[in-house]
């Protein structure tokens, strides 16, 4: 039997299509908790270095003493009062009205943010949670509306997720750098066509389905590992090796090509990387370690 949620929800309303209404909680999808995250230290002390609110000729200052400005000019501010935020109230503030549907490969995936779990609240409107998810999986679409989250409106994509749904915040085409700024200035190139042509012969035979566990994140596993080492030598400095940086060597892109699409052969022959076996090898392979236990500082 699946465990019950006991987290917090980040934010709790209703999903709306038409006429009807989903009472709805949203979670965060992504969980940071895993990260190795740092503090600072003073050297000579050994004593935590605390960030504080100062300004200048006045030292530090309380937080109910800080407003909120926007700056129109260099050194001029029009102050707003919590009061007056709070009266610029959204349509979306405790909803999610869908507006539109689209497939979702129609949005590139530049606009993609953050990912939600959507779960219903309640059992009232499950009936009506599950219809919509169903409706949205079978015609393979998702709902695009907009969404109030931490005092901003954000436009969202919905789309099923398991027994849930999933919403995803997008960026707005105004948040976006324009990509001919940095893509203008590359020179034309003639494309070879046999090169092309083992270009695609690689990529068919390197294609499978997505499997998260296969990629790993070799800096955070490196920095659990030392951490590991440096409790054990009771935090002693650890001297490691610098990798070796070697300079760009000039290849023969067609040579280059074809012994990788050979080596790409061989190593399906060789392991069948299509088989259970060869799944279980290379996952077993790749686990990471498991997360120090903290001490007390």
């Amino acid at each position: 039997m699946a465990e019950a949620v006991t987290a917090r929800p980040y934010w709790t309303g209703a999903i709306r299509l038409s006429l009807v209404v989903l009472p709805v909680r949203l979670y965060h999808a992504v969980d940071t908790r895993s990260e190795v995250h740092f503090h600072q230290i003073h050297k000579s002390s050994g004593k935590r270095v605390r960030h504080q609110n100062v300004v200048p000729g006045r030292g530090a200052v309380e937080r109910d003493e800080i407003v909120k400005v926007y700056e129109n000019a260099k050194d001029q501010y029009v102050l707003l009062e919590p009061e007056e935020l709070k009266a610029v109230r959204l349509e979306s503030a405790d909803s999610f009205s869908i507006v539109q549907f689209v497939d979702r490969n129609e949005i590139d995936a530049i606009y993609f943010d953050e990912p939600y779990f959507v779960v219903p609240d309640g059992d009232a409107g499950l009936e009506a949670f599950a219809v919509v998810r169903d409706a949205l999986r079978a015609e393979k679409k998702v709902g695009l509306g907009q969404i109030v989250l931490s005092g901003r409106e954000r436009i969202a994509a919905l789309q099923p997720c398991g027994k849930g749904m999933l919403l995803e915040t997008l960026r707005y085409a105004e948040d976006l750098k324009k990509a001919g700024k940095y893509f203008d200035g590359m020179k034309k190139v003639a494309v070879d066509k046999d090169q092309l042509g083992l270009a695609k012969k690689l990529i068919e035979q390197k294609a499978a389905p997505f499997d998260p566990e296969r990629f790993k994140d070799h800096y955070e596993n490196a920095l659990r590992e030392l951490i590991e080492r440096k409790l054990k030598s009771k935090g002693r400095r650890i001297r490691t090796e610098e990798p070796e940086h070697k300079g760009a060597e000039v290849i023969d892109l067609m040579e280059a090509l074809r012994q990788s699409v050979a080596d790409a052969q061989s190593r399906r022959a060789a392991d069948g990387s299509g088989s259970k076996d060869g799944k279980a090898r290379s996952k077993a392979g790749s686990r990471s370690r498991k997360a120090p236990a903290k001490k007390s500082a």
